[in-house]
């Protein structure tokens, strides 16, 4: 594998991403940059819309393709935003409205513990019949007030305790060495490494 084309047109996850995969020595193109449009996302859960995403930038590469799905899963929600967090409260898609009506949801539950969760697939090609799959998992809660300005989506909403700040409080270079997106890609070189 000399190139991977990434199945996302989300700005921050494209960062991350970018960041994330600098060591590894393959060229790394958004699929934006080869005209290939936005995958559909109709799944119920996070692996089968990473894999529909990896596929379908695989067949219009005709080459490896790495999909991420990912979101907030807030238990006291049922889960929810989940897999919908970008379209939370609808379109056009809205980081502020989301955030707004996630602390909505949550301004009367006192248990508001949630985590990110990210799946990442990697096709060799859109045939492949194993593709390579990973999670990763970053647990926190949410706060009512926003604190911190970098980041994306959740992040200025999303507390970790243990390091008593937001993500959004973090440096990128720290985010991308704690996020689910890097625990899951940590995983993935690992399978990658192994051979498997």
């Amino acid at each position: 594998m000399k190139r991977l084309v990434l199945a996302s047109r989300n700005p921050g996850k494209l960062r991350e991403l970018q960041a994330l995969l600098q060591p590894v020595q393959w060229e790394v193109v958004p699929q934006d940059d080869l005209g290939i449009s936005e995958a559909p996302e109709p799944h119920p859960t996070f692996v089968e819309n990473a894999l529909s995403k990896a596929r379908h930038a695989a067949a219009h590469s005709a080459g490896a393709a790495l999909a991420d799905d990912s979101g907030l899963c807030v238990p006291a929600l049922g889960g929810a935003p989940g897999v919908i967090s970008a379209h939370y409260a609808g379109e056009p898609k809205s980081d502020e409205r989301n955030n707004r009506k996630l602390v909505e949801a949550l301004r009367d539950v006192k248990d508001r513990r949630a985590h990110y969760h990210c799946v990442l697939v990697l096709l060799r090609s859109a045939e492949d019949p194993e593709p390579l799959i990973a999670e990763g998992r970053w647990e926190g809660e949410v706060v009512l007030t926003p604190q911190g300005s970098g980041g994306f989506g959740y992040d200025p909403y999303f507390y970790l305790p243990s390091l008593g700040c937001t993500v959004a409080q973090l440096e990128p270079a720290e985010k991308n060495r704690l996020s689910h997106r890097a625990l899951a890609l940590r995983r993935l070189l690992e399978l990658l490494r192994a051979g498997t």
